[in-house]
């Protein structure tokens, strides 16, 4: 095997060391969900090569791989140093071993900032407001305001009735124009529980006068009290006027200030591109849509609400720097903030919008296939109608069930050996996937264990749907269980029930997070 054993206390000290680090969970995102470390990223064996260098870039970073013990770290790590990781371990532990070294196994995704919701709740005693008091406060046609700090097509799904889509980090940035009177009451929502906080939180910390308060469990909370969800609503702030950015500006700088929040010029970031001693994450955290419009070369988009609430998904190696880019400042400033209290220690923002309009290319580990492989939407279209070829799709299964070739099976990438014998393909086998970068990374593995030939559609599921070729969502024909993805509570059978079962999970969190020794939080 290509990387070193580690045990649990081991691995305790090389988390807790200061010094760079990343844990991979190799596992598909169900499994992982299931119980994993807190620090732990969900990088699927299945998707390896397609997500492990936005998340830990530099390939010297100590790299801790784990699983289940199903044999995945030593198929990854192999993968990893065909591709220049160099510094690699995984994890030889038990879940009894790494709780006696006082890392602890935790249930869910995003559990970092999650838990980190529930202690800041907790110690900054943030006010609440429950479902039925807010909705007997607008049926009275109070002075109020409601703000839904998610993403807008979070919101456009559905939204509390009045609700102005307004997301976490530009809740400081416009709150001015939006409220200008201190005596409008401001109610600051999410599905859940953990953006409500961090929003109504960052408000007060701000300094706005007005009575701020996060709306308890969000909208799940909402239609749990037998309430309706709005549906298709397209409310968003206005244009921040000077007087609001000014206002925003000198109110988050006391915040960042207060936690250590330092900036940086255009020559430093150039420096620090060049170290290649240390990883930097480069963040724009403004909307995207600014983002589009230009950016600062070599910056991903992360606005400044989603980063913070989702830090495991954005940054795979712990003791990193991290730049966050915000040409209006506020937003990076109050994003930073939190990651700094949430034990990032080197955080810092620049003040810049930049002139590029293409994001980054994400890296991808190979991944090329002979031409000899591949086969167009055409021919593949040719073969099927004379029954010559069987499809095996690796996309999502979210994907899969939103819209798939006629006929073509479901499986994981990284368990084809089980499904393959249920599929028993006939003529050609032919990898798709969504876009087919997954497909192709997976035809030679696919060759090895398949009876017959293997081809890759080029351009998957998108070039095929593109030529005009048919598609459904009928018929599935799953060749493995979709293990793949963890489904949100509205997503998922059980209605009302599963929504209550996420609620205490995110509220059980913060009993448990205090007693994990990689937990760096300091609310």
């Amino acid at each position: 095997m290509t990387a070193q054993a580690l045990g649990a206390a081991a691995l305790a000290a090389m988390l807790t060391d200061g010094q760079e680090a990343a844990l991979i969970d190799l596992r598909e995102e169900l499994d992982f969900s299931r119980h994993h470390l807190l620090q732990a990223r969900s990088v699927p064996l299945s998707r390896l090569e397609l997500l492990i260098a936005p998340l830990v870039p530099r390939r010297s970073t100590r790299l801790v791989l784990c699983d289940g013990g199903e044999g995945l770290s030593a198929r990854a790590a192999a993968i990893l140093a065909r591709f220049g990781y160099g510094n690699l371990f995984w994890l030889d532990a038990t879940d009894r071993e790494c709780e006696a070294a006082d890392l602890l196994s935790f249930s869910g995704v995003n559990v970092p900032s999650k838990a980190f919701g529930e202690c800041v709740e907790h110690d900054r005693h943030t006010p609440g407001i429950d479902a039925a008091e807010l909705d007997a406060l607008i049926r009275q046609g109070r002075d109020l305001v409601v703000l839904d700090s998610r993403p807008f097509d979070e919101y456009e799904r559905m939204s509390i009735p009045t609700a102005i889509n307004v997301p976490g980090a530009e809740l400081v940035l416009r709150i001015h124009d939006i409220a200008p009177s201190p005596a409008t009451m401001v109610v600051v929502n999410c599905a859940g529980r953990t953006r409500s906080i961090i929003g109504a939180q960052s408000l007060i910390d701000a300094g706005v006068l007005n009575r701020v308060a996060a709306l308890r469990n969000g909208t799940m909370g909402w239609e749990l009290a037998g309430l309706a969800c709005e549906r298709g609503k397209a409310r968003r702030a206005p244009p921040v006027s000077p007087a609001g950015l000014a206002w925003a500006k000198a109110a988050a700088a006391r915040v960042a200030d207060a936690c250590g929040v330092a900036r940086i010029d255009r020559a430093t970031l150039e420096r620090w591109q060049g170290d290649s001693q240390r990883t930097l994450y480069l963040f724009d955290v403004r909307d995207p849509a600014e983002y589009a419009a230009g950016h600062v070369a070599g910056a991903r988009s992360a606005p400044g609400g989603q980063l913070v609430q989702g830090t495991d998904h954005y940054i795979g190696t712990l003791n990193a720097r991290i730049v966050l880019v915000d040409d209006a400042e506020a937003r990076a400033l109050m994003t930073a903030s939190w990651l700094r209290r949430m034990g990032w220690k080197d955080v810092y923002i620049l003040a810049e919008s930049g002139r590029d309009t293409a994001a980054p290319a994400t890296p991808i580990l190979g991944g090329a296939v002979a031409a000899a492989q591949l086969l167009d939407p055409v021919a593949l279209a040719a073969l099927l109608a004379r029954n010559a070829a069987t499809v095996v799709d690796l996309a999502s299964s979210r994907e899969y069930r939103r819209f798939h070739i006629p006929g073509a099976w479901f499986a994981i990438r990284a368990r084809l050996a089980r499904a393959l014998p249920k599929i028993a393909p006939k003529g050609l086998l032919v990898l798709t996937s969504e876009d087919g970068r997954l497909a192709a990374l997976a035809a030679e593995e696919a060759g090895a264990l398949a009876t017959v030939p293997v081809r890759v559609l080029a351009g998957g599921n998108a070039a095929w749907a593109q030529a005009g070729h048919p598609v459904t969502a009928d018929t599935p024909r799953l060749a493995d269980e979709p293990v793949d993805l963890w489904l949100k509570p509205y997503e998922r059978a059980g209605g009302k029930a599963a929504m209550e079962e996420y609620l205490s999970w995110e509220v059980e969190l913060l009993d448990r997070i205090g007693r994990d020794r990689s937990c760096g939080f300091r609310v």
